[in-house]
């Protein structure tokens, strides 16, 4: 039985809420005991709520909520210690609510929640008014709510209506000028097919003439094909030259003077060497050897067709470096890739160098070894072999073109040698008087030792 502060029992005390609890209500009745929580001792608590004893009014009742709301329910002495401390803080409240006469102006979730916790007489219908009022009001909010957002609804839709229309009005317009614009379109049609049959007319025309015409034409496009030919040859003699004076103008005369040189020690060597090979008497030439005859010991022309040698022949280029001055240009990876493609870069490199030193030391040509830098991921750290130079191409120029500026820089005359597959290499070079050879045989010249 719950007790009043004077110990009498309470008149309210056997009324029963025979409905939930409004929410409104409760949650001032779970703040009412949250206040007042802090005001006891951790002995007059409940077991069951002496865990929020530390906890602030806020923290206590957002955790503690559902606990304290149960406990004030079924825990007189706890809901009776909760009463005497809201007393303390609302006495006149708690005076009107013992008197029957609540005050009119108090708010009704607050009567209510007071009533809940004080037990009067007729809690039970002030709880439930509580509740009715907290109703009416949400329903008359919401009511409200509902009316202006009807109000905002048929305001656009009346705006929708309105732009409806001057839209409409803007696509009827816009389809009149449409179907002007294609009655229009379909004048100009009908012009434009007129003229297209005007024209066939006159294309048959142009063309039965054409076809006069172009018997003449063709003897005239032969007559201009050979001069175009010989204009082209007259072209690149001319480029050439100018290519070369332009070098020249660049380089300084140092390097001319020295490109002169190499040429006038690669004729004398040749003279030499011809010299040699055809054993020339020193004596001055006589009448009687200007006749036409074959000599004992001396070979025919059927004997020097016997000693040709066919492109894919090593002797084909050994007979080469043994010119006077003879230049080998090696494009590196060209021959790499023909011979052990599956090694790696690196070794690839020392392989062929390597073979590359035997040769210039066995022939005495110049050797020159061309890689191509876009290859590399880092410079090459690599000391060139004995007799033989080693040149990578820089950022943007590949090692082609770098082949090519090598056979141009050598003076006409000189024999140089190119090895490389690529045809695109061996016709440039060939242009440029160098002497193109595949690299299976320098391969095979390396594999001969």
């Amino acid at each position: 039985m719950v007790e009043t502060t004077g110990g009498e029992p309470a008149d309210g005390a056997a009324e029963v809420l025979d409905r939930p609890m409004p929410d409104g209500v409760r949650r001032r009745v779970v703040q009412i005991v949250s206040d007042g929580f802090g005001g006891l001792t951790v002995a007059e608590l409940p077991t069951q709520l002496r865990q929020y004893a530390r906890f602030t009014p806020t923290r206590r009742a957002k955790f503690a909520g559902n606990a304290m709301a149960a406990a004030l329910e079924t825990d007189p002495l706890f809901r009776q210690r909760i009463g005497e401390r809201f007393r303390e803080t609302q006495p006149e409240l708690c005076g009107a609510l013992d008197s029957g006469s609540p005050p009119p102006a108090a708010d009704p979730l607050d009567v209510a929640a007071a009533a809940y916790v004080l037990r009067p007489t007729g809690w039970v219908k002030l709880v439930t008014a509580a509740g009715e009022e907290a109703q009416r009001a949400d329903a008359e909010r919401a009511d409200e709510e509902n009316r202006a957002e009807l109000e905002r609804l048929r305001e656009e839709l009346a705006e929708a209506r309105d732009q409806t229309r001057a839209e409409t009005e803007r696509l009827r317009t816009e389809l009149e000028s449409a179907k002007r614009e294609a009655d229009s379109l379909h004048r100009k049609l009908r012009s434009a097919l007129s003229d297209v049959k005007r024209g066939e007319a006159a294309l048959r025309k142009v063309q039965g003439e054409i076809e006069s015409v172009r018997a003449e034409g063709q003897a005239q496009v032969s007559a201009a094909e050979s001069e175009s030919r010989r204009l082209k040859t007259r072209l690149g003699e001319a480029e050439a030259a100018l290519e070369t004076a332009r070098r020249a103008a660049r380089e300084g005369r140092s390097v001319e003077d020295m490109r002169v040189r190499l040429l006038l020690d690669t004729v004398l060597d040749a003279a030499q060497g011809l010299r040699r090979e055809l054993a020339l008497p020193p004596l001055s030439m006589r009448p009687a050897e200007t006749v036409d005859a074959v000599e004992p010991g001396q070979m025919t022309p059927k004997d020097i067709a016997a000693r040709a040698l066919s492109d894919s022949d090593p002797a084909v280029l050994d007979q080469l470096l043994a010119l006077p001055h003879a230049h080998l240009v090696v494009d590196g990876y060209n021959v790499t890739k023909t011979g052990y493609p599956q090694m790696p870069l690196e070794k690839q490199r020392l392989r062929l160098l390597g073979q590359l030193s035997q040769l210039a030391a066995q022939t005495g040509a110049e050797v020159t070894c061309v890689f191509d830098g876009a290859e590399l991921a880092a410079p090459v750290l690599l000391a060139p072999p004995r007799g033989v130079r080693v040149l990578f191409s820089k950022a943007g120029v590949t090692a082609d073109e770098l082949i090519r500026q090598l056979v141009r820089a050598e003076p006409p005359g000189r024999p140089v040698i190119v090895a490389s597959t690529d045809r695109e290499v061996a016709d440039g070079v060939a242009k440029a008087g160098a002497r193109p050879v595949a690299s299976a045989v320098l391969l095979k010249r390396f594999s001969r030792g």
